[in-house]
């Protein structure tokens, strides 16, 4: 009897509850009207304003891509991908742990700019001690100066005759839009050199697998199959990724 009395005030406190939270809720503030729409622009201010807002956001959804083709990430990540053709590992490294070695291997090379690029620019625009014009440039010149050490001169000229400009007398006054395209040809220029070069001894050791394979009779053994273990001793045992990455990154640095 005790238990069924239990259950019975249980089911009217539930039931008092129910009754007591409309009047609870009617006190509540309630939630806000939120409505997106477009309207007729009554200042010249407010279409500048709406102009500025839809370009920075296209511009914050590139600025990934345009920042890395901006940095060593190129070559880096075309390098690491001979790497990986040239072994015939197929799909190892997996393309996640490459773009993420090009990406860590890019802030350690890219440091000594973003450095620069933070004390002349960032810092002193937030301090107000610049104008946002003037933080812009400050920002660029660092990129620009590290994009025209790596570029070559029959490049940029390429660019700069197809825009029919002159000389410039200083590397400042070159535009961002002739340093970058001239910038990106001669990184993929250096990372298919540097593919070449990886490529020849394991060429050679194709070959050498092939012809061993024909003098045995065994020609329906695909040479690939076994040549890749080869490969990859060979690259294990030069220390590959140390060479390779350590070859990369003083290209940059000195």
């Amino acid at each position: 009897m005790f238990r069924k009395l239990k259950g019975d005030g249980k089911v009217i406190l539930v039931l008092m509850l129910l009754m007591v939270a409309p009047v609870v809720l009617h006190g509540q503030v309630g939630i806000p009207k939120i409505t997106i729409g477009i309207e007729e622009a009554k200042k010249p201010e407010d279409f500048v304003l709406a102009i500025r807002i839809v370009l920075l956001l296209t511009i914050l959804s590139l600025a990934p891509s345009i920042l890395i083709m901006m940095t060593s990430f190129t070559r880096l990540i075309v390098v690491f991908h001979f790497i990986r053709t040239s072994l015939a590992t197929q799909t190892a490294p997996p393309n996640q742990i490459l773009i993420g070695l090009a990406l860590f291997i890019t802030f350690f090379i890219m440091k000594p700019v973003l450095n620069e690029i933070n004390a002349s620019a960032i810092q002193p625009y937030i301090n107000g001690e610049i104008t946002q014009k003037e933080a812009i440039d400050n920002a660029i010149k660092p990129l620009k100066k590290f994009m025209l050490k790596q570029t070559r001169p029959k490049d940029l000229e390429l660019f700069l005759d197809l825009r029919g400009e002159g000389r410039p007398a200083t590397p400042d006054e070159l535009a961002l839009s002739t340093v970058v395209p001239a910038f990106i040809i001669s990184e993929l220029k250096t990372a298919f050199q540097i593919g070449f070069l990886l490529y020849l001894p394991m060429l050679l050791i194709d070959m050498v697998i092939a012809s061993t394979l024909l003098s045995l009779g065994m020609m329906m053994l695909p040479p690939i199959m076994i040549s890749m273990p080869f490969k990859i001793m060979l690259f294990v045992l030069v220390d590959g990724w140390h060479l390779i990455v350590e070859s990369m990154v003083k290209g940059f640095i000195q």
